[in-house]
């Protein structure tokens, strides 16, 4: 099964490579990584794509949650939660598709970033399977010259934060 994972991890030299390399030696591709700074300036939320039975995954989460540099982790598939994903993808039309990447803008609600033909450019924030869904059909007007997809981020849903899990789900002693 798919999970999506957040972690509050602190911003130290070294620390999400620790983080990611507990997942390479036990064998677990990581298929999406996104970092960011927080409202907390020692600390940055990294969300990330895994896949693996839920028990595997389970085991992992617990690892994890074992880093010294892992202030705290949930696993947003185990309850409600928003998960979207942004992609800015370029691609070169010749004039008689500029129509239908005007329509797959409409469709989908993208932005235009760049209208020029040789490097119509095209965003979307959206859950992940519009996104797939809009580079597949992107790439059936014209041709794709650049893919830049952001990966996974999320939150749950409600009133739970990856704080107040800490407070409420403590996962080691």
């Amino acid at each position: 099964m798919r999970h999506a994972i957040s972690v509050l991890l602190e911003n130290e030299v070294g620390a999400l490579t620790r983080m990611t390399g507990m997942f390479s030696s036990r064998g677990y591709n990581i298929e999406s990584l996104n970092v960011a700074p927080t409202n907390d300036a020692t600390v940055s939320r990294v969300t990330l794509v895994v896949s693996g039975s839920d028990a595997a995954i389970a085991q992992l989460n617990a690892q994890l949650a074992k880093l010294v540099d892992v202030v705290n982790i949930h696993d947003m598939t185990l309850g409600e939660h928003f998960e979207r994903e942004l992609a800015i993808i370029k691609m070169s039309l010749d004039k008689h598709s500029v129509a239908g990447a005007e329509a797959l803008a409409k469709k989908f609600g993208a932005e235009v970033l760049d209208e020029d033909a040789s490097s119509y450019t095209l965003q979307l924030t959206g859950r992940i399977s519009e996104v797939d869904d809009f580079v597949d059909d992107a790439a059936q007007i014209g041709q794709l010259s650049a893919v830049a997809r952001s990966g996974s981020v999320a939150v749950s849903k409600g009133e739970v934060t990856l704080s107040s899990y800490d407070r409420d789900h403590r996962l080691s002693g």
